[in-house]
This record gives C-alpha cells, structure tokens and sequence, in this order.
C-alpha cells in the first residue's frame, strides 16, 4: 500500500442558505456536497471553537498538538481519524466494531429507508457503480423482533 489517504475536507462558499463541504477522496477526486441542516449547524459550531473561520483555504479536520491540543494547519489523515472514531465508541461503551466507513453504510442505509433512491445515493457517495453503493446499503441486515418471534418450536 502506498501512502494513506489523507482525511480532507474544505469549507466550500455558501450559497447564503447552507454551507457545502467540498471533499478530497481518494484517487485524487474532489466531491462537492451540501450540509445537512443538522451537520450545518454542527461545522459551524466546530469551525468557531476551532477558531479556523478565517482560514477558508485550510483543512478542516486537522492535527493537534500533543501537549497542547492546539490544532496544527496540517491534515488529519484517515487512520489518525480511524483510531480517533475506535476511543470514541469505546467510550461510549459501543461493543461493535466501528470505522469511518460505518458513517457511510450508515448514511447510505438511512437515505434509502427514508425512500431515497438508489441513483442518488450512488451520486452522494460518489459511486461510479449503483453496485457500490448496493454494498454499503445495510436495510436487509436488520430483522424485526416481530418476525424472530414467528418461530415455534
């Protein structure tokens, strides 16, 4: 494996109603995406503690220093972000192994159970192929409660 993929994303312009994130994946392919209301809200709180608003160009998950905690203007990058998601579930006491890639299988399911269709989807992701998108699509994972207490024995 070659170097890792570094874990970018830059504040794009706002169109006045909603802030956009535009994000660097890997193969050199940047993605332009609208904020939820809710993550909206969530940057914006990030941006202003972080006290990064001026700095527009820079990244927007970025390094700390060790001692300090005090954010450097260098990149995270994806298995910094990968061991930081792990404390964090560990904290919280979540048993399951969680990733970065759990977020998107998670987003991706939660589109779709809202009636989202598959095409769009697969262009949120950023997919090529609907097959990949097909893949992080969790909804046939879940079994209801109702139907494990249809068996008798």
């Amino acid at each position: 494996m070659g170097r890792a993929e570094r874990v970018v994303a830059r504040q794009k312009q706002t169109d006045s109603r909603r802030r956009w994130v535009r994000l660097h994946e890997k193969g050199g392919k940047e993605h332009d995406v609208p904020c939820h209301h809710r993550l909206d809200q969530c940057l914006h709180d990030y941006i202003e503690a972080a006290r990064i608003a001026d700095d527009v160009d820079g990244y927007l998950f970025r390094t700390a220093r060790r001692k300090t905690g005090q954010l450097t203007t260098n990149p995270l990058f994806q298995q910094d972000a990968h061991r930081i998601i792990r404390r964090r579930a560990k904290a919280a006491a979540i048993e399951t192994r969680i990733g970065n890639h759990t977020f998107r299988a998670t987003g991706i399911t939660a589109y779709l159970k809202n009636s989202g269709k598959l095409e769009v989807a697969q262009q949120i992701a950023n997919h090529e192929s609907p097959r990949t998108t097909k893949l992080y699509d969790r909804r046939n994972d879940e079994i209801s409660l109702d139907e494990i207490e249809l068996i008798t024995i």
